[in-house]
């Protein structure tokens, strides 16, 4: 059986992934602070999906770690967790700053480093952290979204670090960052703007890439968008 752990995965592109995951044959722990939405994915998903309410900001890891022990290893990591903020860069406060890193910089790395030792049991790890074209060097930017696409530029950063310091480890590490995709979050960055891609399209293209690609690719920022935004 193949392992995979997914965060954020209580709407949007992190649900659509986690049932695309369990059809693609893994047994799925999917991670969020809204335990109502993961029993709603849980009922969808069916017996390959286990869920667990959990804060990507919070120290405390002993409950994931209980989880994982059943698994012992970890095949896939999806970082889908994020968090945006739409404010105009001078009105930004430091709390703002602070909790946009925290969930899509400072979360992601926390977990990856207690999820380590089950990524080498893998062999052939795949870490996915899922970044953003805000974030993407060269891209166009958008007024409001200066936080928000500075963590994801420092996750794409970190992709790269960490695929250096464990390319020895069996554990591939990539970062896709996503264009126009129709979820909320998108919605809250550009009222009215209608995208190209659902969240289902998306999540089975994520799906496919963090089962495979890792035969291809470690430590590449690689753009996933059909639009601008």
């Amino acid at each position: 059986m193949k392992y995979a752990v997914i965060t954020g995965a209580s709407r949007g592109i992190g649900f659509d992934t986690a049932l695309q995951m369990v059809q693609n044959g893994y047994h799925v722990l999917a991670l969020s602070r809204n335990e109502d939405a993961l029993r709603q994915l849980k009922e969808k998903a069916g017996d390959e999906l286990d869920y667990l309410k959990y804060d990507l900001t919070k120290t405390d890891c002993r409950p994931l770690i209980e989880k994982l022990e059943v698994y012992r290893k970890v095949d896939v990591l999806i970082n889908n967790a994020g968090l945006l903020i739409n404010k105009a860069f001078q009105e930004l406060t430091m709390e703002d700053w602070d909790a946009v890193f925290d969930v899509n910089l400072l979360g992601p790395a926390r977990l990856i480093q207690q999820l380590r030792p089950y990524l080498e049991a893998s062999g052939a790890a795949h870490i996915v952290n899922i970044g953003s074209m805000g974030g993407f060097q060269g891209s166009s930017k958008f007024p409001g979204l200066a936080a928000y696409s500075a963590s994801k530029a420092a996750l794409a950063n970190l992709t790269e670090c960490i695929a250096e310091e464990w390319k020895d480890k069996g554990i591939a590490c990539n970062c896709l960052a996503l264009g126009a995709v129709q979820t909320e979050m998108l919605a809250a960055a550009f009222p009215g703007f209608e995208p190209p891609m659902t969240s289902t399209q998306m999540g089975a293209y994520i799906a496919h890439f963090a089962a495979n690609a890792h035969h291809f690719y470690n430590g590449k920022v690689l753009p996933v968008s059909a639009s601008t935004p």
